[in-house]
């Protein structure tokens, strides 16, 4: 069943799919970019600090190598001496850990900016599983994972030998060595292979988080019915919405055609354009109050002949009065003219019916 659902899910993850699972926690992250810079911050600390950290820990530790004849037995005395050499050592590897600790927080953040979220809190049945537990230790993630172990382990491993070998020969005599050269000795050696970890691991770690985030993408993908479902919640049921759009084209079309009986008189095309204008005295200019084409145009000849309003052909005029003006808006002025004289038709013909 699982199989089934996952061979339906064709289709990319939107941006909302995206969002929702990053403000769940669940974001791609790659520890092999952890590693890369909590490497990197080693590098650093043993670049800036190894001799002056070296050398505060050996002068607290030479008595214990030089005098150790010379420290105090009594309980008083031990407890004080590893209160100080506690303290020695705290203080001499304080910046190297703030180092590594904010490596280790970058490694991170770079990845993705802290989310606070209880999902991953909330308990689960597959957590305590045996069937999903063997699944995680045996699964293919799992193999995968080791064998980028073994792959990481062995590129480095090689790169390690392969800069360490040329000092073999020194490496016998460092142990005759005073300490005021051996630790420049230890610690350029140390920055070199570091140099040489690090660098395989910049791309072990590119090509890792590559791998992590094509992953995370596939286990974002969407069904398409999954697609449907958040464009219904996002922008609404389409069903919805097209049956709201002609409630409202419907409730819109009525109240045009009950201000036709209104009209001073409806220009048309004859048959495929109509424009029903109002005019009285005082107006700055006519008003369209109902517009329309073919079968609503024939609609509104209709009701203005049931209501004695006069239907005149001007099939230039109705066209570009369609074109131009949307209803219950004032004509254009370059219109002016043509309606003017329309209406001053309209008028005399009215004036001669009241004589008649």
């Amino acid at each position: 069943m699982a199989e089934e659902n996952d061979s339906e899910k064709t289709e990319e993850p939107t941006q909302k799919k995206l969002d929702d699972a990053a403000k769940k926690g669940d974001a791609p992250k790659s520890q092999e970019v952890n590693a890369w810079f909590v490497m990197l911050g080693g590098a650093l600390a043993v670049m800036m600090l190894g001799n002056s950290t070296a050398g505060a820990l050996m002068d607290h530790l030479r008595i214990f190598i030089a005098q150790p004849e010379a420290i105090p037995m009594d309980a008083e005395h031990l407890r004080l001496v590893w209160l100080g050499l506690g303290k020695s050592v705290m203080g001499a590897i304080a910046i190297p850990l703030l180092i590594l600790i904010v490596a280790a927080i970058a490694g991170n953040v770079v990845q993705h900016m802290p989310v606070f979220t209880g999902e991953n809190m909330k308990p689960k049945l597959s957590k305590i599983s045996p069937m999903k537990g063997m699944e995680r230790l045996f699964g293919p993630k799992s193999v995968m994972n080791l064998v980028k172990g073994i792959v990481k382990m062995a590129v480095v491993g090689l790169v390690t030998f392969l800069i360490a070998w040329p000092e073999r020969d020194r490496l016998g005599l460092m142990m005759t060595w005073d300490v005021t050269l051996l630790l420049p000795a230890v610690q350029t050696m140390a920055l070199r292979m570091l140099a040489g970890v690090i660098a395989v691991m910049t791309v072990v770690a590119v090509l890792d988080y590559m791998f992590e985030r094509m992953q995370w993408m596939k286990k974002q993908r969407m069904s398409v019915q999954e697609v449907k479902d958040e464009y219904k919640q996002m922008e609404g049921d389409p069903t919805v919405k097209a049956k709201l759009r002609q409630i409202r084209v419907e409730r819109g079309r009525k109240r045009m055609m009950a201000a036709v009986p209104e009209a001073t008189v409806v220009i048309t095309n004859p048959t495929h354009y109509a424009v029903a204008l109002k005019y009285e005295q005082g107006m700055g200019a006519p008003i369209v109050v109902a517009k329309g084409m073919d079968a609503i145009a024939f609609k509104i000849r209709e009701i203005a002949q049931s209501h004695d309003i006069p239907v005149l052909e001007n099939p230039p005029l109705a066209r570009a009065l369609h074109a131009s003006v949307e209803v219950d808006q004032p004509i254009q002025p370059e219109h002016y003219k043509a309606v003017a004289e329309v209406i001053g038709y309209v008028m005399r013909l009215k004036g001669k019916f009241a004589k008649n």
